[in-house]
């Protein structure tokens, strides 16, 4: 990218060298020169990594000018702009399921279900990290009485590597996906003994509906945040009958019950359980800051907890990724654990980047709201009318290539700075609206 260019020729005193200076002035030449480069450029959004592509109608020419599409990564230390959109869609999504749930009608529960204890593992916070006395059998303190800060890098990791079970840890996030569907179900059967109806016939008086979103922990776990909705028999919208009132009393039980029982068997003969730390709560008001919430969440990644974005290819690797230690070590028994024959079926060679975890960042129920497909769908027809253009079928798309040059990155960069002037604009012109009229 630009960036690397922008590094290499500014000297030790900070004056941009003259030799960069004219490589971009030469390459801004030539993109203002390319027929639609700007345009293209423009219409990313300033998508710090995008994919470039040529076109042609089969059996009229030649290839076409290059067109610029965006990266549509939702990793925000990857693309800002991109994963900007994509956590907006996420907030319509989510919003979407509130609205048809009523946003606030008794209907709707938010759930926290996280990972079990693994080791002890420093923490933050004003009461100070964890208190022990004595040593473990390796010798380490089994307490630290320091006070450390939010942002701390020793928060998260173990205070004696080897009584921490990484084995334990990555094969639960390997399975993780398999607990969540048997909580699932296990929420549906406890709710239909509750109304004393079988569990094949629940659907006939209330359904479940469900957005989950992942995200980790400083410790490398994650752990979910659900946004359960229960619908009536036809489900959710305006005049369409509601759940029965002892389905809505019996939730929260239902809920809770489920997540103590569900279990899923490891391949090594144990057994993975959620933690002992659960929250259940109904939403009754404040529907929209929970959809601002998990749209947050979506745009982080195994990256923000220390770890890395991109996966990896050898065990050469994982010793020269720039991670921290504790999430080295997991790396390294995914890698470990992945090679011996029982463990073949989870891929943890295949997700050790993400430390195990095979599953999507966000999940949902068929029937809980919109899909992003529909949402893009929407967004390229808004585009299409706003701009008058018509859509072109039958052509040809052929890569040509992945990034910005240095010029192209400086005209980025001015698109994402007039995209963040644009929404500060229209928050202030929000601000002053409610202040007068709200």
């Amino acid at each position: 990218m630009g960036g690397v260019v922008w590094g290499a020729g500014r000297p030790a005193g900070g004056v941009v060298g003259r030799p960069v200076l004219d490589l971009v002035g030469a390459d801004l030449v030539r993109v203002a020169q390319e027929p639609g480069a700007l345009a293209s450029l423009a219409g990313t959004g300033g998508c710090e990594w995008p994919v470039w592509v040529r076109g042609r109608v089969p059996g009229a020419g030649g290839w076409g000018g290059r067109l610029a599409v965006r990266c549509g990564t939702r990793r925000a230390r990857v693309c800002q702009p991109c994963a900007r959109l994509h956590a907006g869609d996420t907030y319509r999504l989510v919003r979407g399921g509130l609205e048809r749930g009523g946003d606030g009608d008794g209907r709707l529960w938010f759930v926290t279900l996280t990972a079990p204890g693994f080791g002890v593992v420093h923490r933050s916070g004003p009461g100070g990290c964890v208190r022990g006395r004595g040593s473990c059998r390796h010798g380490r303190a089994r307490g630290c009485g320091v006070v450390h800060g939010e942002g701390s890098a020793v928060v998260g990791s173990p205070l004696c590597a080897g009584c921490y079970d990484y084995g334990g840890h990555v094969l639960w996030q390997a399975m993780v996906g398999e607990l969540w569907a048997r909580t699932v179900r296990g929420v549906r059967r406890r709710l239909a003994e509750a109304g004393g109806v079988p569990r094949s016939r629940l659907g006939d008086v209330a359904r479940v509906e469900f957005a989950k979103v992942a995200e980790y922990q400083a410790r490398g776990a994650v752990h979910f945040h659900v946004l359960f909705r229960l619908d009536g028999p036809e489900g959710a919208g305006l005049c369409r009958l509601g759940p029965p009132g002892w389905a809505v009393d019996a939730f929260a039980g239902a809920v809770e019950r489920a997540a103590a029982d569900a279990w899923v068997g490891l391949p090594d003969g144990r057994v993975a359980r959620w933690g002992a730390q659960r929250d259940v709560r109904e939403v009754r008001q404040g529907g929209r800051e929970i959809a601002g919430y998990l749209a947050k969440y979506v745009s982080k990644s195994v990256g923000d907890s220390g770890g890395t974005d991109f996966r990896v290819r050898s065990a050469a690797e994982i010793g020269a990724r720039r991670v921290s230690g504790h999430v080295r070590d997991l790396m390294w028994a995914c890698w470990r654990l992945g090679g011996r024959r029982e463990f073949a079926g989870l891929g943890l060679r295949r997700w050790a980047h993400t430390l195990g975890f095979r599953g999507h960042v966000l999940s949902k129920s068929r029937n809980f709201s919109l899909t992003y497909s529909a949402l893009r769908e929407q967004r390229r027809q808004w585009r299409a009318a706003d701009s008058g253009s018509t859509v072109v079928v039958g052509v040809e798309w052929a890569y040509a290539g992945s990034g910005l040059s240095p010029a192209e990155d400086l005209i980025a960069r001015g698109v994402r700075l007039d995209s963040a002037v644009a929404r500060e604009f229209a928050s202030a012109a929000r601000r002053e609206w409610r202040s007068g009229y709200g």
